[in-house]
């Protein structure tokens, strides 16, 4: 099972897939019930929430043909998990919801850190330029400051995973290159499935979707000159 809830845009969300897996449905039930959610807002005058909560995309299946998801915030996932009520349905909501809050507390615990930081890199700051006695010592100070900012908020972005823009343009890596490779409807399933295991493999992920930002472009790169085992 993939992870329940991701981070996107700095916001913890899940999508409709993962639904559709953790509570054992149609993933076109699911899209319908959201879609149900979605009509009822906006019949209660409640466009700008729906708008706000449920995002609709796309996914790429293993045969590389392209359907429907929605991404949901948390408040949109209570929304549509509300009508779920079968006792294996009510432990599940509960996954859910300490899964949303753990995402929650992360965020928060990685603005905290990086606030204090930034504080105590200040603080040092401050009391350098005033002991400082020539221009050089002070600038060199800022320097460092300025690089030691920078390297907390990559420490902070480097555990941040693909948005959904970048999860688009590694799907359609993935289609582009399996058609270069693969003139043969019949045995593209299996070269998408090979590709995208050895994806998994190679960066040590649940799904591509775990990817983490800094790993894209060595993910392009690998999937561009990616050849399998064997071409049919």
């Amino acid at each position: 099972m993939n992870q329940l809830v991701f981070i996107q845009n700095n916001i913890p969300v899940t999508d409709s897939l993962t639904i559709a897996e953790v509570f054992d449905k149609r993933h076109d039930l699911v899209i319908r019930d959201i879609e149900n959610q979605i009509e009822k807002l906006n019949q209660a005058g409640e466009k700008e929430f729906s708008l706000r909560n449920f995002e609709e995309s796309t996914y790429t299946n293993e045969r590389g043909r392209q359907y429907r998801k929605f991404n949901l915030t948390e408040d949109a996932f209570t929304l549509v998990a509300m009508a779920y009520t079968t006792p294996e349905a009510m432990k599940m909501k509960v996954t859910f919801i300490q899964e949303f809050k753990k995402m929650r507390e992360q965020i928060e615990q990685n603005k905290v850190q990086v606030l204090d930081d930034r504080t105590a890199l200040i603080q040092s700051l401050k009391l350098t330029a005033e002991t400082a006695e020539r221009t050089d010592q002070l600038e060199k100070a800022i320097n460092q400051h300025n690089q030691k900012i920078l390297e907390i908020e990559t420490k902070v972005n480097e555990q941040i995973t693909l948005d959904h823009g970048e999860q688009r343009r590694v799907q359609k890596c993935v289609a582009t290159r399996i058609y270069e490779l693969c003139d043969d409807p019949k045995n593209r399933p299996k070269l998408f499935r090979e590709l995208y295991r050895e994806i998994k493999d190679r960066f040590a992920v649940a799904s591509y979707r775990d990817l983490k930002r800094r790993d894209m472009l060595q993910a392009i790169n690998y999937i561009v000159n990616w050849v399998p085992r064997k071409v049919s």
